[in-house]
């Protein structure tokens, strides 16, 4: 029945009253429900054009829909590859998160899960985010907010993000290909070892690592310092299947970073991918060049 009536409500509004606003920097929105509470059937269009951001909705009343969508033209088919991820902030309440299609909805997050901070992720080409406020007396304190990625779903490493794919991660090697490109567009790579596994999940569990080399890194996930000031070290988050091998061998590690934590990729022993990025370098098929020494 409430299904239903949502999407009734849903067609009836977008052809009769439907309020455009638009983010001011395309990336993040901040918005409250008390500009329109006396038409409480209102739904807000909201247009996010970043790779991330952030959404606030404070009192929120009626429903907004957000429009995620890449900042570069793309093609259908990239546009097909992409997966929008959402991680609710844990005082995030007052709404319910449902997927929009052609007036179909599906529950992508109910308010009572948002408080655990989940990560959630699915195809940009399943439709758009419908956040529907929950009608009450007293909406003080109210505040639905989440934070949102645009991840590829292809490319190196992308099939050991778990909430990319739930119940399908897979530890199995990168192909040589993978491993040279990973190492030039990977969010981070580095050459170091695992010191040992910090408690978790049951989908992963952060691994502490100190890392000898860093060639990349974003949002500076690995501190410098370390054992004698010459080394960097951070944690990185491994799928639990996976597994780690605390000290011995010293591995590339790669991978990508998600809402401020380090997720592991492609990660080969060194001593192996040194000698297939050599032998790449005079051939002259790497894609990038690194400093080894």
């Amino acid at each position: 029945m409430l299904r239903l009536w949502v999407t009734h409500w849903i067609t009836a509004v977008l052809l009769c009253r439907a309020v455009a606003q638009y983010s001011s920097d395309q990336c993040s929105w901040r918005g409250s429900g008390l500009s329109h509470e006396s038409h409480r059937r209102d739904v807000e269009q909201v247009y996010l054009r970043c790779s991330q951001g952030s959404l606030e909705w404070l009192y929120p009343i009626g429903a907004i829909i957000v429009n995620l969508r890449p900042n570069t033209e793309s093609s259908s088919g990239h546009m097909a590859g992409l997966h929008v991820c959402i991680k609710p902030y844990t005082y995030s309440q007052g709404s319910h998160v449902y997927l929009e299609r052609a007036g179909d909805l599906r529950l992508l997050l109910a308010e009572v899960d948002q408080a655990q901070g989940t990560v959630h992720c699915f195809s940009l080409a399943e439709g758009v985010l419908f956040v529907e406020a929950i009608p009450q007396a007293d909406i003080s304190r109210r505040i639905t907010a989440f934070q949102y990625e645009l991840v590829p779903s292809q490319g190196p490493g992308a099939h050991m993000f778990p909430f990319l794919h739930p119940g399908e991660v897979t530890c199995k090697p990168c192909s040589d290909e993978e491993l040279l490109l990973a190492v030039c567009t990977s969010d981070f790579a580095g050459s170091g070892i695992f010191q040992g596994v910090a408690s978790g999940t049951n989908d992963h569990s952060p691994a502490v690592v100190t890392l000898s080399r860093l060639f990349r890194q974003k949002s500076g996930v690995f501190a410098w310092g370390g054992a004698r000031g010459r080394s960097w070290s951070g944690r990185v988050n491994v799928p639990s299947q996976c597994g780690v091998h605390p000290g011995g061998d010293e591995y590339l590690l790669t991978g990508s970073v998600h809402f401020g934590e380090a997720w592991l990729g492609c990660a080969p022993r060194y001593k192996d991918f040194l000698k297939l990025y050599v032998r790449a370098w005079e051939m002259g098929t790497n894609p990038c060049q690194i400093n080894t020494d």
